[in-house]
């Protein structure tokens, strides 16, 4: 479990706007990692073991500590993360602290007055929805599950406004367990790096999980996350600054 303070992003060694070494005379395009001698990968297998080696350097630190959205424990992350949708880490983190003070505890959000906790949460976006999804998801931890949030992904997953992306978060970063969330940027990137040609993110993370060790799959989600608001974005991705450049296939080609 997650200890009791809230826990920040520390920012990526190099910074957004380093540049690593650049290759060999063969492409000098392509930056390689520093202190990187590996050939370029020919399975999709070994790729993801050098995405996951190069991104650990790039961006350190375990799931917990990567994790943008501020929490102390399982039930305050499960919280972020619904509020999460369609906004950003910064918003949420600052609707959180007057929204946890209020409902410190699953029993509390069960019996929330819809119209209060709507307000509190407005600028969150959707804020109808989100509150239907947090009360309903409450009511599921108390009615089920007395109160804690459960370990298993199918539990967590048959919450209301719970999907295995919600649960995987929960499950990687405030439980240390096995959890490969895939987002929009995982879901782009891993297709970029050639790691899967799958555009379903349950299917995504299913073809994954071999590829990458169980206490790792949590940690890379977030740096492929990382990565891809930093480096290799959606419209104009950054290959020339990128450490994955020489083993990526769609380098300079997007």
């Amino acid at each position: 479990m997650a200890d009791a303070r809230p826990h920040r992003r520390p920012a990526p060694r190099n910074g957004a706007s380093s540049r690593p070494a650049l290759g060999g005379e063969g492409d000098a395009r392509r930056p390689v990692a520093s202190g990187d001698v590996t050939g370029r990968p020919r399975s999709p297998k070994g790729r993801a073991r050098v995405v996951a080696d190069r991104l650990a350097r790039e961006y350190p630190g375990t799931a917990t500590q990567l994790c943008a959205l501020d929490h102390t424990n399982a039930f305050q992350l499960l919280v972020a993360t619904i509020l999460s949708a369609q906004t950003t880490d910064e918003r949420v983190n600052m609707v959180t602290p007057s929204l946890f003070a209020r409902y410190p505890s699953a029993a509390d959000l069960a019996a929330a007055e819809p119209a209060e906790l709507e307000e509190m949460i407005r600028s969150t976006g959707f804020f109808r929805s989100k509150a239907k999804s947090l009360i309903g998801m409450a009511t599921g931890l108390v009615d089920r599950f007395g109160g804690e949030v459960p370990a298993r992904l199918s539990d967590l997953d048959s919450l209301p406004g719970v999907g295995r992306k919600t649960g995987n978060v929960v499950r990687s970063v405030a439980m240390d367990l096995p959890g490969l969330p895939v987002d929009t940027h995982v879901l782009r990137l891993s297709k970029r790096l050639g790691l899967t040609t799958q555009n379903d993110p349950v299917k995504v993370e299913l073809e994954l999980n071999p590829m990458i060790r169980q206490e790792e799959r949590g940690a890379l989600s977030l740096r492929l996350i990382l990565h891809g608001r930093q480096v290799c974005k959606a419209r104009k991705p950054r290959c020339d600054a990128c450490v994955l450049a020489d083993i990526c296939p769609s380098a300079f080609r997007v």
